[in-house]
């Protein structure tokens, strides 16, 4: 019989599958529709993981109709307890470099239209995103960081745009302006909808580019999704081994109040 079950999820690109041991792929109904593509299940250094193309396998998916609920549903379904959501990011602030690693603390939203909750009653919900990433998860992913040796920031704030358009130049120097660190399409409301189902998450962001509104640099290019990718691919393998790096790092049973929080959340009468 398969084993469809996995401790450990991972939303990013397809390429991340191709050193998993014992895949199987397993297509998973969710209440909320289907999620982005089949999910493949193997094995990671011991580990139990389940691999989901966060916009298809062929990126049929751009950022604003991405099935985020059906996303993160179909990873709980499978026993998923902990969430590593690798992205791209451009860049804000000179000091973050393409080809560095941020693992966020803060995000701030700004798109529009998504559903972005899986609490539409009738019991109302309140979930805190004050601190929206799992601490223990951030504790691991900056402590792997550390001890492989990669360019990285140990903090930072994202902003998230609706997409799938890039920004303009007055937009991304407001952004910079607002002290946030880089800018992405895909992190909200993924991180608060796995927050809202008791997972714990960490987002691992790889910077591609510098955004095109960087203060002092106006000989910045626009940036285009073909660079995006280029950057993206040709730092694969160093984004690889510090997932798979993390994914054996992770305590089974962590110290935070992840799975806590949507139960005190909710307010029954």
């Amino acid at each position: 019989m398969k084993d469809f079950s996995a401790e450990i999820g991972v939303i990013g690109g397809t390429g991340l599958y191709s050193l998993l041991d014992d895949v199987v792929e397993k297509m998973v109904d969710t209440p909320y529709g289907a999620p982005s593509d089949s999910i493949a299940v193997g094995t990671v250094r011991g580990r139990r993981v389940a691999f989901l193309p966060r916009h298809g396998k062929h990126h049929q998916y751009p950022p604003h109709v991405i099935n985020y609920r059906a996303n993160l549903w179909a990873l709980k379904e499978l026993g998923v307890t902990a969430v590593l959501s690798p992205c791209a990011v451009g860049s804000l602030k000179p000091e973050i470099r393409p080809g560095d690693f941020v693992i966020c603390d803060q995000f701030v939203d700004r798109t529009t239209g998504r559903k972005d909750t899986f609490y539409d009653g009738p019991v109302t919900t309140h979930v805190s995103t004050a601190d929206p990433y799992c601490p223990v998860l951030r504790e691991v992913a900056v402590s792997v960081c550390k001890r492989e040796g990669v360019p990285f920031h140990d903090k930072g704030t994202i902003v998230v745009i609706q997409g799938p358009r890039f920004s303009t130049r007055a937009e991304s120097r407001w952004f910079n302006r607002m002290g946030w660190d880089v800018i992405n399409m895909t992190q909200y409301p993924e991180v608060v909808l796995a927050r809202e189902i008791g997972l714990c998450f960490v987002n691992i962001s790889l910077v591609t580019d510098y955004d095109v509104g960087l203060e002092g640099r106006d000989d910045i290019l626009p940036v285009t999704h073909e660079e995006v990718v280029r950057v993206f691919k040709e730092n694969t393998e160093r984004l690889r081994s510090l997932i798979f790096s993390v994914i054996e790092q992770i305590p089974a049973k962590r110290a935070c109040r992840c799975r806590e929080l949507p139960k005190e959340g909710r307010l029954e009468t």
